[in-house]
């Protein structure tokens, strides 16, 4: 069996990373944590994807991000997500799924 390659396309994770931060208040690098947690470590997000995609996010207003004490007590930056974030995943979720649908159709179709 093939190893299943980790390159997401482009736009997915956006929507990964605003389904991960509905979750709960995160920071980033919680984020790579449950995403690869969350995917059974096939999504191995790197710092030089997931941060750019967390400002240009915040920059959209679909997350917002604080200043909060982390687990180990320093300060980290905590992502959640807004009401147009929420609305935003919603309908990437939809069009996610109706994607993955006709790409399966397609590869279930007979030779």
């Amino acid at each position: 069996m093939t190893k299943p390659k980790k390159e997401l396309l482009r736009g997915t994770l956006d929507m990964l990373i605003l389904k991960t931060v509905a979750l709960a208040p995160i920071h980033g690098y919680g984020i790579s944590q449950r995403l690869r947690q969350m995917s059974k470590d096939v999504l191995d997000v790197r710092q030089g994807s997931l941060y750019p995609a967390l400002h240009r996010l915040e920059k959209q207003g679909l997350v917002r991000a604080e200043w909060l004490d982390s687990e180990t007590g320093h300060k980290a930056k905590y992502y959640s997500i807004t009401k147009s974030g929420r609305k935003r995943l919603e309908g990437e979720r939809a069009d996610w799924e109706a994607l993955s649908a006709a790409i399966a159709f397609v590869l279930r179709t007979a030779e």
